[in-house]
């Protein structure tokens, strides 16, 4: 009986560690998936960045070509010339800027996109553990109640004895096993 109770005392305490070893796992599960949610609000805003700054880069672009042909209609006057050269150089400049800015903003993607894709292998990997650690508190489950229904049926059979002993007189002991049912474990 004490070893029943051990036995069962076992199961519950893995029971209660398999229920908790699964709550930490759906706790770092939630945690990485804010932290893929972060990820995902970051790389929506970086292209959204992308985008606005390719747009700047065609207005950029554009504003050059204008600049080079004004420059080419206007080659006359020295000091509409300088002037638009100076233009076309600050444009320049800015079309450098935004090409940097641009491959600075694609290198920065490209990084979340690996990262992204980390946290989605972690996700998984947590998910899968998650899954079996769930599997194993079943298993415990069904054990500790295959269990606790053999105990059952043992304290049954056992109270059945104890009864038909007080019952009946001393001198029919074999009179009473041979109605009682036989259990491997007595």
């Amino acid at each position: 009986m004490d070893k029943i109770k051990e036995k069962l005392a076992t199961l519950r305490a893995e029971a209660d560690a398999a229920i908790e070893r699964a709550e930490v796992a759906e706790a770092k599960n939630k945690k990485l998936e804010l932290e893929t949610m972060t990820k995902d609000q970051e790389l929506i805003s970086l292209q959204h960045k992308v985008s606005n700054l390719e747009a700047d880069l065609e207005a950029t672009e554009k504003k050059l070509a204008d600049a080079k042909t004004a420059r080419e209609e206007e080659e006359s006057n020295r000091s509409t010339n300088e002037t638009l050269n100076r233009k076309i150089a600050l444009l320049e400049s800015e079309l450098d800027n935004a090409e940097k800015n641009l491959r600075e903003t694609t290198d920065k993607l490209r990084q979340v996109d690996v990262k992204a894709e980390h946290f989605e292998r972690q996700v998984q990997r947590i998910e899968a553990e998650r899954d079996s650690w769930e599997k194993k508190w079943e298993e415990t489950q069904e054990k500790y109640i295959a269990s606790k229904r053999e105990l059952e049926e043992v304290v049954q059979q056992m109270e059945v004895r104890c009864v038909i002993v007080l019952l009946v007189p001393k001198f029919q002991p074999k009179l009473i096993d041979a109605q009682l049912p036989q259990h491997q474990s007595l």
